[in-house]
């Protein structure tokens, strides 16, 4: 097989509508616009949720508003019973949780819950702990440090 001798499957290729070049062509005077009206004009047609001056649905259902905090810190969150991978006495950190396949990446921070148990202490460091997690991995006898996040590319 040589790259010369390909060609697209019969049918997958279409040539392009080429509206207004003559009544000949079938796409002609109208340009398969119809007559007259707003959306037969250059630049018409109305916006987006427009309903004809009806109040639109967006404006009816307030409940269904609301906004988006573009300040919000997002987090990935790791449950404690994916830390007993690690041996005990170990120092978690998010780089081995990347090297260990528990979090993607370490673009956003990382926050600790509390879900599971760990029995054997670790010393842990993430960005956020929640009081809960703190608590259990201090009563296992590890320890917790908060860190600062520094973004990263991977």
């Amino acid at each position: 097989m040589r790259q010369d001798t390909l060609s697209p499957a019969p049918g997958s290729k279409r040539n392009r509508k080429r509206v207004g070049r003559g009544d000949g062509s079938g796409h002609g005077t109208y340009s398969g616009r119809g007559c007259k009206g707003q959306k037969s004009r250059s630049g018409g047609g109305v916006r987006l949720g427009f309903e004809g001056g009806q109040l639109p649905l967006i404006r009816r259902l307030p409940r269904k508003r609301g906004f988006v905090n573009i300040f919000r810190t997002e987090y990935i969150v790791v449950n404690i019973d994916k830390l007993n991978i690690f041996e005990s006495g170990s120092e978690v950190t998010p780089e081995k949780l990347v090297a260990a396949g528990i979090v993607k990446s370490i673009r956003k921070p990382i926050k600790i819950l509390a879900e599971g148990n760990i029995t054997y202490p670790l010393v842990v460091r993430a960005n956020k702990f929640s009081a809960a997690a703190k608590a259990k991995i201090e009563a296992a006898g590890g320890k917790v440090e908060e860190i600062e996040h520094a973004a990263k590319a991977d």
